[in-house]
């Protein structure tokens, strides 16, 4: 860990909303000592009532929960909150992932996991929170990018199809924004995760396949009949480009 990490993360409050308490308690016992204060809460209502009222920076979100289940958490908390929320998901359940991501989820984690990976997870998201809060007027890329039919403002974080609004997650707007000043180049998935999540991909981490996923559903087909967000096999993605598109 980095000293500009232990910095960052030593005052940021983490909420889990897991409704088995040893994996609670483990989850305790190792994020602790990692300069981070946890509180667990074991029911789905419950744990939505106090992500929504006591200033956490962080939720911890498990799918499994009796009562309202991890899926109605995250889109009750979404329809009045942007914090920041890191799903666990059970190991080979793409469809549990996809609709995490799809509901504003920021990130999501394989269960079982090693330890170490959350902790990275974590300091990335929180990274990535606090930039954002720090320079809300201000992006590091300010200006318009206008590619085909889509347009968007760094300023205002806004996503234009056409005449119509595009709702997008906060990674999903960050990635979409890197491929659109990088539109007509290939992009690696390695690239995208260091720049988009801030952190490494692992083996079998299919991260930023799932937010391109995303991206191409909300997104849609470029009205020139252009694939919008080509996959290179073995490589990464592209934007399509074409001779008219333009930033500023």
């Amino acid at each position: 860990m980095t000293q500009d990490d232990q910095n960052s993360s030593s005052v940021a409050r983490l909420l889990v909303i897991d409704d088995d308490v040893d994996h609670c308690e483990f989850l305790r016992a190792y994020l602790e000592p990692e300069h981070f204060q946890l509180e667990c809460s074991h029911r789905g209502e419950a744990g939505l009532e106090r992500a929504l009222s006591q200033g956490f920076d962080l939720v911890i979100l498990d799918v499994m929960l009796p009562g309202i289940n991890g899926f109605e958490v995250l889109r009750r908390l979404r329809a009045k909150s942007r914090i920041p929320v890191l799903m666990l998901t059970a190991r080979g359940d793409e469809v549990d992932r996809i609709v995490g991501l799809e509901m504003g989820a920021d990130d999501y984690l394989l269960k079982p996991f090693n330890p170490r990976e959350l902790v990275a997870r974590i300091h990335a998201i929180l990274r990535r929170a606090r930039y954002e809060a720090d320079e809300p007027g201000s992006r590091r890329y300010p200006g318009v990018l206008i590619v085909g039919d889509v347009r968007l403002d760094s300023g205002t974080r806004s996503v234009n199809r056409g005449d119509s609004p595009v709702e997008l997650t906060a990674v999903e707007f960050d990635l979409l924004e890197r491929m659109l000043r990088s539109a007509g180049r290939v992009l690696s998935r390695e690239v995208l995760a260091a720049k988009v999540l801030g952190r490494e991909l692992s083996p079998l981490d299919r991260s930023i396949d799932n937010h391109i996923s995303q991206l191409r559903k909300k997104l849609g087909a470029r009205c020139e009949g252009l694939e919008r967000i080509k996959t290179i096999r073995g490589v990464g993605y592209l934007y399509s480009k074409t001779s008219t598109d333009t930033a500023s």
